[in-house]
């Protein structure tokens, strides 16, 4: 079906399309190129990081980080089931076992308070998700993972551009990952970058995103040649999503007042239906310090959920939901997890519900959208 109001929409704010014409014509396309090493220059002057590394996606942050950390057989991490499934797979295929737990209901992140209870001798780290760029709490994660001996892997591929008190997200643990998918609000089709929050990561994550050699002294002058010294893979993007990339990190303060203006404006037309009991509206988290990427409503069944999503499918408006739970997904299940083991989770999957949030879209546009949630809100 066509839909006349989609999703999502990939957009451009300024010069992409002649950088990308600029990274040909300079005869270089792979990675690691000036492109490149100017967008990890500008994340680290804007985020406060230690050192960004850019990689073809944000799954490939979290590969990375799951080798920096050595994670492997026999050992633990804890991730909320609320999440994309990037979020698990980076640490499983290393081996480790997957504990899950429970996320707030108001935020929908991972339930800081619960972690600790899930800790075992055999746990190694834990990934907090930044869910719609609203920080976890952070000062209770960091706390039990010092004095457990654990791991932080921020998980902040909505949240580039939000902070929590005085630092960035995805700077506060060992490592953070972003992502550039084209469904956020800084975009480059696929793409993502790792954080490293130690100078005594940097040398190995740069070797494991070489493909576990030491490329990157190599071109320094460091060594006389390179070779294969260590795990890894090739976790580079291309200097054509780079140079796309680039453009829309130069004009982030631009697309976030876009983006920001389009969730208070979604906000104040359906507060009217949330005190009327219809729905509820995302959690604020502190508005100076999150950099909004979606907008979503929770109804107040599944069966509403399901129904007003197909309602305003056959308007021609394409809402989604967003996250099976992982712990009920065929693999989770494998795990030995049943339904019921993580109610807040299982409620909230099934009541939530994406509206259409990109940054091309206009006024009259989200108008409809919102009259089109009234008249099934005021339907029934």
């Amino acid at each position: 079906m066509d839909y006349h109001i989609p999703f999502n929409k990939p957009f451009t704010v300024g010069p992409e399309l002649d950088y990308i014409a600029q990274a040909v014509c300079r005869g270089r396309i792979s990675g690691d190129g000036a492109f490149s090493r100017q967008c990890q220059a500008l994340l680290e002057a804007v985020t406060g990081a230690h050192r960004v590394l850019l990689t073809h996606s944000g799954t490939a942050a979290l590969e990375m980080s799951a080798l920096l950390c050595g994670i492997g057989e026999g050992d633990e991490v804890i991730v909320p089931s609320f999440t994309f499934v990037s979020t698990a797979t980076a640490f499983h295929g290393r081996g480790a076992r997957l504990r899950f737990v429970d996320i707030h209901p108001d935020s929908l992140n991972i339930d800081e308070d619960r972690i600790e209870a899930s800790v075992s001798e055999a746990t190694k780290a834990v990934v907090p998700v930044h869910y719609a760029g609203v920080a976890c709490g952070m000062e209770t994660i960091l706390d039990v993972a010092a004095r457990r001996g654990l791991f932080v892997i921020e998980d902040a591929a909505l949240a580039l551009g939000s902070w929590y008190e005085d630092r960035h997200l995805g700077t506060l643990g060992d490592f953070g990952a972003f992502s550039f998918h084209e469904t956020k609000s800084v975009i480059c089709g696929e793409g993502g970058a790792l954080v490293v929050n130690r100078a005594d990561d940097v040398d190995r994550a740069e070797v494991i995103r070489e493909k576990g050699t030491n490329r990157s002294r190599f071109f320094r002058g460091e060594v006389d040649h390179y070779a294969w010294v260590d795990a890894g893979s090739s976790y580079l993007p291309s200097e054509i999503t780079a140079a796309y990339l680039l453009a829309q990190l130069e004009n982030m303060e631009r697309t976030g007042e876009r983006f920001r203006d389009i969730h208070a404006y979604y906000n104040r037309a359906l507060t009217p239906l949330m005190e009327d009991g219809h729905l509820t509206l995302p959690h604020a988290g502190d508005h100076r310090n999150t950099r909004n990427n979606m907008f979503y409503v929770l109804m107040e069944t599944r069966a509403r959920r399901d129904a007003l999503l197909a309602f305003l499918q056959e308007r021609g408006i394409l809402a989604v939901f967003h996250y099976v739970p992982l712990h009920l997904s065929p693999m989770g299940r494998a795990m030995g997890y049943e339904p019921g083991s993580l109610p807040v989770t299982e409620d909230v999957s099934g009541r939530l519900l994406r509206l259409p949030f990109y940054y091309d879209l206009s006024r009259p546009q989200q108008d409809e959208v919102i009259s089109r949630i009234m008249e099934f809100c005021g339907g029934e």
